[in-house]
């Protein structure tokens, strides 16, 4: 079974208009609300593709409700921890110019983080578990350290979504995946990487500390694999991009999907691709016949 843990999962809401008026009234043309967070998305991206998973992590008050629904609606098998306070609204505006104001999310308390320790506890080799996103804000993202190290020691494997040091800090459990783009590895290390050849030899860095597959995307200009068996490049693919968000969660759910149950790493990386791109292509996630569709398109050579 997969597993997808959100920590600080979300309600996104987004609105619609032609201009905003700081300081005046401003009227939408439409709007929509969806349930958020990165193991969300990889959640409800896997169940398109009709892969079984569970979602896990912090939920409470009524905002959590609506994602409890709306991932029953999916048909999306659910083992979330309820905490007092409600789970964050995040508001993205799409105008001229488009802003996100983003909630803070509600404390977790002790027993509550408890609570999801034991989940995690009672796995075992069978199972792989997504970690993704920012954590509870009075948590911090260092207690992703201990969630690892105790999934870890069950026998799953995990698969760390993550930026700067939480990523580097995942690397010591072996991770099946980590997903940086280009931009955020060249952060990590402190580079600019200007080349194709450059993000491949920082990629290789991290497997060198621990990782077993490394992904590194590129937006417009396409996305590597590296493994220890070599390097692999995918093409971009040409088409009007509606939507960045979420797109690096649809890649993350299709390598880990197709991984799961090939174990064919090049495989599971075309997948992640096609889950991503189709994403960028769309208003929302993915359906799963847009993903099948841009399945057909991925080119992937070996480097």
């Amino acid at each position: 079974m997969i597993y997808t843990v959100t920590l600080n999962p979300s309600i996104d809401y987004i609105v619609r208009l032609e201009q905003v008026q700081v300081g005046s009234v401003n009227r939408m043309d439409s709007d929509d609300k969806y349930a958020g967070g990165k193991g969300i998305n990889v959640s409800r991206v896997l169940k398109r593709l009709d892969i079984p998973n569970t979602a896990t992590g912090f939920i409470g008050g009524f905002t959590g409700k609506f994602i409890t629904d709306t991932l029953s609606e999916e048909e999306i098998e659910t083992r979330f921890v309820q905490v007092a306070e409600d789970t964050r609204i995040n508001v993205k505006i799409k105008a001229d110019q488009e802003t996100e104001i983003n909630g803070t999310g509600p404390n977790v308390e002790l027993a509550q983080l408890e609570e999801l320790k034991a989940i995690l506890s009672s796995l075992t080799a069978e199972d792989t578990v997504v970690f993704a996103g920012s954590s509870a804000k009075n948590l911090g993202n260092v207690i992703y350290k201990d969630l690892i190290a105790l999934t870890r020691q069950t026998g799953a494997q995990v698969v760390c979504d993550f930026e700067g040091q939480t990523l580097i800090d995942s690397l010591d459990y072996q991770p099946l995946l980590v997903k940086p783009n280009n931009h955020e590895l060249g952060a990590i290390f402190g580079v600019k990487l200007e080349s194709l050849d450059a993000i491949e030899n920082y990629a290789r860095q991290l497997l060198a500390k621990g990782a077993q597959n490394v992904i590194i995307s590129m937006a417009g200009d396409g996305a590597l694999l590296v493994t220890s068996e070599g390097a692999y490049f995918a093409k971009p693919i040409k088409g009007t991009v509606k939507n960045s968000v979420g797109a690096g969660d649809s890649m993350v759910a299709g390598f880990t999907g197709e991984f799961v149950k090939s174990k064919d790493a090049v495989e599971a990386f075309k997948w992640g691709v096609a889950c991503g791109t189709a994403t960028t292509f769309s208003d929302d996630l993915a359906t799963a016949d847009f993903i099948k569709e841009t399945y057909e398109k991925v080119e992937v050579e070996k480097r």
